[in-house]
């Protein structure tokens, strides 16, 4: 079975394991974890900010940066498909308080005039003042689409000079940078509070980091204790993370290439379910036409391939360091011919 579900699905190699196993270790809700203090340290400085937190997951790190920038009452602004709008269970009003508008656009890259028209800072005393604006790079359901350097630089310079925050969902932020060479810091000090995530295309079973200024991660880490989040003995999972940061940050131009293999084999059969020119990084996203989405991920199943649907006619395929090129070639036929009606092979 090809699993193109996700990059979530990675399991540690062995070399990680053993990294795991010699892990010096103390107690993280004492800040005593030698482990997790050299980690944090080394992601805030990759991306160009003051402090870190590690936290267990992309949503955690998501709902505390964000939180960081928005109080009770107030909005953050972002498109329509966002990670924190779609997929993060309404945490943000839920638990925090926070409304949430959206822009729309084809593949989760809009435009600053957009952003500009939809954000209201200082909205008087009957509407929904704008705290926040909050990007995604790469974009998931946008099908990994890299935020353009320009787009990003002009819209930190809205939110200066509207005197809103800006938070990135920087999920998959490794990718953007393999796909583009932009430092890491460069990206990073652009936002007030930015989100990476270790669990996904680096490989470790667990694990984000939240990125700011020292007073903001302060006041996060004691919001992530108020919501459960404090771990102990965390040090085994961060000598995960740092172990992918030195060797499988280098290799995931690899999923890349396997990305584009994948959606060449759809589009050798159905042309019209992927644009080709737009993988760009390890994360396809199919138009299954008439074909309902769950139909085309059973029959694909059938046939061997696990991919995710997620929307009536929107499948979605993520290649990772256990998918080979050779899989992921094949994994494309096989849903080619799926979505074409004709014989796999």
């Amino acid at each position: 079975m090809i699993d193109l579900r996700s990059d979530t699905l990675t399991r540690p190699t062995r070399g990680m394991r053993e990294a795991m196993a010699a892990a010096e270790v103390g107690d993280d809700v004492y800040g005593e974890d030698p482990a997790v203090n050299a980690l944090e340290e080394r992601v805030a400085a990759l991306l160009g900010h003051e402090a870190g937190l590690f936290c267990a997951s992309g949503s955690l790190a998501n709902l505390l940066g964000v939180w960081c920038l928005v109080q009770p009452g107030q909005e953050v602004v972002c498109d329509r498909q966002a990670h924190i709008a779609r997929a993060e269970m309404g945490a943000h009003g839920a638990l925090h308080g926070i409304t949430m508008r959206t822009w729309d656009s084809a593949d989760g890259v809009s435009d600053v005039a957009t952003i500009a028209r939809t954000i209201t800072p200082d909205a008087g005393p009957y509407l929904v003042s704008t705290a926040a604006v909050a990007l995604e790079n790469t974009h998931n359901f946008g099908g990994g689409t890299v935020q353009p350097w320009d787009h990003l630089v002009g819209v930190s310079a809205l939110c200066r000079d509207a005197g809103v925050g800006l938070h990135l969902d920087g999920a998959r932020l490794w990718n953007a940078h393999a796909a583009t060479g932009v430092p890491l810091a460069d990206v990073g000090r652009l936002f007030d509070t930015v989100n990476v995530c270790f669990s996904k295309g680096l490989g470790a079973p667990v694990g984000s980091m939240l990125v700011s200024s020292a007073a903001n991660i302060a006041r996060a880490r004691v919001q992530r204790k108020r919501l459960g989040g404090g771990w102990r003995q965390a040090g085994v999972l961060a000598a995960a993370a740092d172990y992918a940061l030195d060797h499988h940050l280098p290799r995931l131009g690899d999923d890349h290439v396997a990305a584009a293999a994948f959606a060449a084999g759809v589009a050798a059969s159905a042309p019209g379910a992927v644009e080709l020119s737009g993988v760009a990084t390890n994360i396809v996203v199919l138009d299954t036409g008439d074909l309902a989405a769950a139909e085309v991920a059973r029959r694909a199943a059938d046939a061997g391939v696990l991919v995710s649907a997620l929307g009536a006619h929107m499948v979605r395929a993520v290649t990772h360091q256990e998918v080979s090129l050779a899989d992921a070639a094949t994994a494309g036929q096989v849903l080619g011919a799926v979505l074409a009606g004709v014989p796999a092979g």
